[in-house]
């Protein structure tokens, strides 16, 4: 199993910044780490994932681009999402996700971290 910890959630005001580090510890390989999140009254979505190989791929939901930065530190086996220019439909629990090596990076997370709550006011 994995261990996914989530940390740095809070409040920010809109244009604001914040920065969220997720870190994995565990026994299963993983290719992956990455962030996902949920609005009240919404579907969860894809925020931003990377993979952990020396030369790491990335992909961002349509809403972050440009505003929002994953980045990963794999000796630490920690991913970081620098979230810039918040805006408050940024709002919403932010969930650490992961998939198991030789699983499809890009697709739905086996493993899931307990959330951390992203709360932007305007």
């Amino acid at each position: 199993q994995v261990h996914l910890v989530e940390s740095g959630g809070g409040l920010a005001q809109a244009g604001g910044s914040l920065r969220l580090s997720c870190a994995s510890s565990g026994r299963v390989a993983i290719n992956n780490l990455g962030w996902y999140r949920q609005a009240p009254g919404k579907q969860r979505e894809l925020v931003a994932k990377i993979t952990t190989i020396s030369t790491p791929s990335r992909i961002y939901g349509d809403s972050v681009k440009d505003r929002f930065t994953i980045s990963i530190n794999s000796a630490k086996n920690t991913a970081y999402l620098q979230m810039n220019n918040l805006k408050p439909d940024d709002t919403g629990v932010y969930y650490c996700a992961a998939n198991r090596r030789g699983n499809n990076w890009t697709g739905e997370p086996d493993m899931w971290g307990q959330g951390t709550q992203v709360t932007v006011s305007s």
